[in-house]
């Protein structure tokens, strides 16, 4: 593969170019990384920037729903939206549905859209391993919004905000012990909660979480990084595309408000920061995978198991022989 030449068609916006770049930064082959960290430095140069958006949420909620409905209505306003959608792998055979596509076939349609939805993996943390180099692809493709998808509300919030400018937490409406069910570390970072479904028979309840959850907010510690007013509670109806409209609106106020005050370009080098330590976590932990490794790994949990050394004693041995100490 002439990396060069894949590197000006994902630059020129081509889709085909884009979906095999993509396929090559989620390659684990080392020769595939190698070619990939060249394709990286090729398409830094250009600078594109993007706004990421991520989205978390409990699964029935309407994620998809949703961002078929505010993918369509960026892409109605003339903008490209690319979808990175990451579906769960089971933990038995490894494999992936992958159904995003098919969930969304108005937006597929979209010439303006682009969708691609891949496996979670081994990875914790709700996203794909490389996501974030895949949002920058999108980026080097000319994309004006990326929309991350996670896998749902968990340990997923973390490394979403890690890779995202504003984080959107998507809930439907409940019961009054609908609030005790999330997590206070995602509203902690959600940017935005958007209470979907309010629509029929469901808005009085929606109104009523909504409510719930802005008073909640504001009991929250105030962020540097949040003009008056923010983080915000609305509601939503995907289906009936009520509240999309708005929701952009407060993404776009935020956005800018950030921007202006030096938070916006602060936060994605913090970001970069993050990833550089997770990459050298990841080659490490990668060096403990060889066949010669693993085999030293099952000696030592042998001897631990029965009691002739410790845990500890065994874990330094094994840093020592493979890590260099």
């Amino acid at each position: 593969m002439e990396i060069a030449t894949l590197a000006e068609q994902v630059l020129a916006g081509e889709r085909r170019a884009l979906a095999r770049a993509i396929t090559l930064i989620e390659s684990g082959r080392a020769d595939h990384r190698a070619q990939a960290t060249e394709l990286m430095e090729h398409l830094q140069k250009a600078d594109r920037q993007a706004l990421r958006i991520g989205l978390s949420g409990t699964p029935g909620v309407g994620k998809s729903t949703f961002i078929e409905s505010f993918g369509l209505m960026l892409t109605g306003q003339g903008k490209k939206v690319a979808v990175l959608a990451v579906d769960p792998s089971s933990a038995r055979s490894g494999g992936s549905i992958l159904g995003d596509k098919t969930r969304m076939e108005q937006l597929t349609r979209d010439r303006n859209a682009f969708i691609r939805p891949s496996p979670s993996q081994s990875h914790l943390g709700g996203v794909a391993r490389r996501t974030r180099e895949a949002v920058r692809l999108c980026e080097a493709a000319g994309f004006d919004v990326v929309l991350i998808e996670t896998v749902g509300v968990g340990q997923s919030e973390t490394v979403v905000a890690e890779m995202s400018d504003l984080f959107l937490l998507l809930l439907a409406p409940a019961g009054g012990d609908e609030l005790q069910g999330v997590k206070r570390g995602i509203m902690e970072m959600a940017d935005l909660i958007l209470v979907n479904k309010a629509d029929g028979d469901l808005k009085p309840t929606a109104m009523r979480t909504c409510a719930d959850y802005a008073g909640a907010l504001r009991l929250l510690r105030k962020r540097p990084q949040d003009p008056p007013g923010f983080p915000k509670a609305l509601t939503v109806s995907a289906l009936e595309e009520e509240g999309l409209a708005q929701a952009w609106d407060e993404m776009q106020v935020l956005t800018q408000w950030r921007r202006d005050e030096g938070h916006f370009d602060a936060r994605r080098a913090d970001q970069a920061r993050y990833w550089f330590a997770e990459e050298v976590r990841q080659a490490l932990l990668s060096r403990l995978q060889t066949p010669e490794a693993r085999a030293a790994m099952a000696d030592l949990s042998e001897e631990v198991a029965q009691g002739r050394t410790t845990p500890a004693r065994a874990a330094q041995d094994m840093l020592d022989r493979h890590l260099g100490g």
